[in-house]
């Protein structure tokens, strides 16, 4: 074997960094102009009707719903826009805070399940999609023990998009409620001491 010659392994390895490389800058390239399309095998479906329904808790913060004692079942966060990113965990309480003041205190109580969806290009198509994957049972929650909510948070610069699924406990005429300007999720939703 000559000094200017190369193992064929050598030659096979640098291929196949080569290649790794020309992904890498393709998928970032799509990604920075938002052409990436988000994986079709994510399943964002939640069934309401296997969550447990009891109303809210004796004690501890409790959520109302337009004066309706509820129990937060079900927290969804989603980045707005084609490249947002969700916030680290430890930024999730200023969220929530930012959301409504003690909210972080209802999700300790309630312990609600949580789910982090991928980007969503509008708050409108954000609200149509949480209300179907997370359907409530009747005719859209009314008459039954649930209830949602679904809209647009401002945090800093970032936009981002939250629902929630609470329950009552007992029917109500509560339903599925969009909220088209942040200032609404104070009137709509408030959080009391037991």
């Amino acid at each position: 074997m000559d000094g200017g010659s190369l193992n064929p392994a050598w030659l096979y390895l640098i291929g196949a960094l080569a290649a790794v490389l020309v992904v890498w800058v393709v998928v970032r390239w799509m990604r920075s102009r938002g052409r990436l399309v988000q994986p079709p095998d994510r399943d964002l479906k939640v069934d309401v009707s296997q969550l447990d329904d009891r109303g809210p808790p004796a004690d501890g913060p409790r959520l109302e719903f337009y004066g309706t004692a509820t129990r937060l079942a079900v927290l969804v966060i989603a980045p707005a826009g084609r490249t947002g990113d969700l916030p680290p965990s430890q930024l999730l309480p200023a969220l929530l805070e930012n959301l409504l003041p003690g909210l972080t205190h209802v999700v300790a109580s309630h312990q609600p399940l949580i789910c982090r969806w991928p980007p969503q290009l509008s708050s409108q198509g954000f609200a149509q999609s949480f209300f179907n994957h997370l359907a409530l049972p009747g005719n859209r929650g009314k008459g039954t023990p649930w209830c949602s909510i679904a809209g647009r948070l401002q945090l800093g610069d970032r936009a981002f998009l939250v629902g929630l699924v609470c329950t009552s406990g007992s029917p109500n005429g509560l339903g599925q409620v969009v909220v088209q300007h942040e200032g609404q999720w104070l009137d709509i939703l408030r959080i009391r001491e037991s």
